[in-house]
């Protein structure tokens, strides 16, 4: 009989937002506080959840024995404002929301669960600017967060700088998709923009480092979870393979 995971919702505070941040944790079906777990961080956690279907994606995964089973913890935004002051470069809460994630969510987790408290347990997942993020947060905390999944990330030239510029490449794993129709995606400030381009950029800049791992893919598709949803398992299948 198929087992199913367990699904939370908690909040906590933060002292460095002030404000309190709402979760969206999912613990795989063996889960037991006598087991260690790696740790998987979704940036647009309730997308993530809804419309990704990363749960579902995660337990089939599980039950083929294609992947390790892991603990996923979603970060919702409340509105498209609230997500671009947290994951745009230039956003006004975006060095706060960093500290956040390094200083204040990964201990709740790993004081609240079973996890193995090593970088290379701990991943972070994100598409568009919820990608971003996530990398400029493991490009400045290597040691802390090694595995990334990148879907669509909005890239720009101070992204590219800091790529270019990391100390230490090796002490990351880069799983980098985006779309081949990505050419005029709207943002949330109303503006058109070629996503593709820049990627292409990233990942000329990843490939002339030496990351611990580093995949590129471009899908048929443009900047839609229409696209992002079936991806997901491959991704999955790089961050924690069996």
């Amino acid at each position: 009989m198929k087992l199913n995971g367990k699904r939370e919702e908690k909040t906590i505070y933060s002292e460095i937002l002030d404000e309190e941040i709402s979760l969206y944790i999912y613990l795989p079906p063996s889960y037991t506080p006598l087991l260690r777990y790696s740790v998987l961080i979704a940036q647009d956690g309730k997308d993530y959840f809804n419309l990704g279907k990363i749960a579902r994606s995660s337990e089939t995964l599980f039950e083929d024995g294609a992947i390790e089973e892991f603990i996923i913890v979603g970060v919702p935004y409340k509105d498209v404002h609230d997500r671009r002051r947290k994951y745009h470069p230039s956003g006004e809460e975006h060095s706060k929301y960093v500290r956040f994630l390094v200083y204040e969510l990964l201990p709740y987790i790993e004081e609240e669960y079973s996890t193995l408290e090593l970088a290379s347990a701990r991943a972070m997942i994100g598409s568009s600017l919820g990608a971003t993020v996530s990398l400029l947060t493991a490009l400045d905390y290597p040691r802390t967060f090694g595995k990334l999944a990148l879907q669509s990330p909005f890239v720009n030239d101070y992204v590219l700088d800091k790529v270019s510029n990391v100390k230490d490449p090796s002490l990351l794993s880069i799983y980098h998709v985006s779309g081949k129709g990505e050419t005029e995606v709207e943002t949330t400030k109303g503006e058109v923009k070629d996503f593709i381009t820049p990627n292409r950029d990233l990942n000329k800049a990843f490939s002339d480092r030496s990351f611990g791992e580093y995949y590129y893919e471009e899908f048929d598709g443009d900047h839609k979870w229409t696209y992002w949803q079936p991806d997901i398992p491959k991704a999955l299948k790089f961050l924690f393979p069996n």
